[in-house]
């Protein structure tokens, strides 16, 4: 069985803000400014990097006076945890499977 991971998706949070952003993120909905103060990022470098967020489909949006607040979708983190957990199943099956050299 071939078993393939979402590359795109490793791209994204392959970034060490990103990832610190989605695991904020995961804990609580929370406002640009709120992660400004968590991170130590400028907003500026924030909203870019919850804009590669939001196109990837990892955060969403909600609106709250003028204020933006972003939330995980963990449908997203759970498919990708999915993709992980098929490839570790499908190299304990192969565990002791070796081609031979030509």
């Amino acid at each position: 069985m071939m078993t393939s991971v979402d590359t795109d998706l490793i791209r994204v949070l392959a970034d060490p803000l990103r990832l610190r952003i989605v695991t904020l993120l995961a804990r609580e909905t929370l406002c640009t400014t709120h992660l400004v103060e968590e991170t130590g990022a400028r907003q500026t470098n924030l909203s870019n990097h919850l804009r590669v967020l939001r196109e990837a489909g990892v955060v969403e949006t909600e609106p709250c006076g003028r204020y933006t607040y972003y939330k995980v979708r963990p449908d997203v983190i759970a498919s990708l945890a999915g993709q992980f957990a098929d490839l570790a199943e499908s190299a304990r099956n192969a565990a002791d499977n070796k081609r031979a050299c030509p």
